[in-house]
């Protein structure tokens, strides 16, 4: 997976994101549950495109929200859309950044597929957690759907998703600094 092409896709699709969005509430509450999404907190939002959970995330009150995105387009619309003092963007290959903070959370939301590393994308994000951090990958629809999404428009800027095996075992080395919840659907 060539990172200009993911560039150029989301970019592409960036003018169109939120109006194309589904959005299920109850869906992305409880993954905000599991993942202990809560005031006070700092959230590393990766991939974030254009801020979907950003106002999420202020609801529940945290503390501050960095976005990343590798899609300028993206990140230029979510800065448009948010002028939060607790909300900030960084426009840069979320594999390529280098912190001075830690965060409590980081959150992967529908974006897991779209990294052609999974193992290599888990150990950097677990380097920028703080101890007791969490990291939660999670997506708003069955694994299936999922898979079926991106075999058509997305295929060259995607990957199949992993079963739950193989996620695990993905997560297993990084369990010391990671806590993983399965969420009750079917992921």
């Amino acid at each position: 997976m060539d990172k200009k092409n993911v560039i150029e896709f989301f970019d592409r699709l960036a003018h169109e994101w939120d109006a194309d969005m589904v959005r299920d509430s109850a869906v992305i509450g409880e993954i905000l549950d599991a993942a202990q999404i809560a005031e006070g907190i700092r959230v590393l939002d990766v991939a974030c495109g254009t801020g979907v959970l950003i106002p999420d995330y202020l609801a529940r009150n945290v503390r501050a929200v960095v976005g990343v995105d590798i899609s300028p387009e993206m990140i230029r619309i979510a800065q448009a859309k948010f002028v939060d003092p607790r909300v900030s963007f960084i426009n840069t290959d979320i594999e390529a950044l280098c912190l001075p903070e830690t965060f409590d959370r980081c959150m992967v939301y529908n974006a897991f597929p779209h990294f052609p590393d999974p193992r290599r994308l888990i150990r950097g994000l677990a380097s920028h957690l703080a101890p007791g951090g969490r990291l939660t990958v999670a997506h708003g629809m069955s694994r299936a759907a999922i898979n079926r999404h991106h075999s058509g428009g997305a295929a060259g800027v995607s990957r199949e998703l992993e079963s739950e095996k193989e996620i695990a075992a993905l997560f297993e080395p990084f369990l010391r600094w990671i806590l993983l919840y399965p969420m009750r659907r079917n992921i």
